[in-house]
């Protein structure tokens, strides 16, 4: 376990879960992506299919978290280590930075 000091700005560190289970609508998503500023708890919900691929959801993301507040320095969830790695490495090479040269850390 890691201690996460307090962010300097908003949307700098985000924490991120997945609402699952939930109706679907005549679009076919059947789940949520909750997506929550730690500094000022502001929270975005995002639609989504428990279908999609990782490029899915890293596009999503880009579009509905990068686009609008920046790419966050750090990503809080409490979901699979491997799936927020694997997460965050397509959300990187989506937005055109080459893998080696970034450094991930996965709070639990």
């Amino acid at each position: 376990m890691q201690l996460i000091s307090i962010p300097k700005w908003k949307w700098e560190v985000i924490s991120m879960d997945f609402v699952t289970g939930c109706s679907g609508t005549f679009t076919q998503h059947d789940s949520i992506v909750v997506v929550m500023d730690t500094l000022t708890k502001v929270a975005q919900f995002i639609s989504v299919k428990t279908t999609y691929s990782f490029s899915d959801a890293a596009q999503v993301f880009i579009r509905d978290v990068v686009r609008l507040h920046g790419v966050p320095k750090n990503i809080v969830s409490d979901g699979d280590a491997r799936f927020t790695s694997t997460l965050w490495k397509v959300i990187v090479v989506g937005l055109g930075i080459e893998w080696p040269s970034v450094h991930i850390i996965i709070h639990k």
